[in-house]
């Protein structure tokens, strides 16, 4: 089995910035992808940012400038670096975390999500 924990949520001004993380544990044997979406309340699950294990990334248009994925492999954890926030930024984040675990049986698996909100 593979658990996701996130962390990093909460309440900031618009402009602000918030870090978020997710960290992997479990009989992982490798991460392929590490992504992160949102949903805010009565629209649906959206990706904002998503991490290759060969370093690539991509990010929607909504964030791209503002928002950085990045990933530390030997700790199976995948950050976002959210700036410059917007209050149409405000959802509940949750990451995806998609490889292989010991065995060779795949895993895609989210994280219990995280609340960001930016208001003033």
């Amino acid at each position: 089995q593979v658990q996701l924990v996130e962390s990093g949520g909460g309440l900031v001004q618009p402009g602000g910035s918030l870090r978020l993380s997710c960290a992997a544990s479990g009989t992982i044997f490798r991460i392929n992808a590490m992504d992160w979406y949102r949903q805010a309340p009565g629209k649906q699950r959206e990706l904002v940012a998503s991490s290759t294990n060969s370093g690539g990334s991509r990010y929607s248009d909504s964030v791209k400038g503002r928002f950085t994925i990045s990933r530390d492999n030997a700790k199976h954890t995948v950050y976002l670096q959210m700036n410059s926030l917007k209050p149409e930024d405000t959802a509940a984040y949750y990451c995806n975390v998609d490889g292989l675990m010991y065995g060779h049986r795949e895993f895609s698996t989210w994280g219990q999500g995280t609340q960001v909100t930016v208001s003033s």
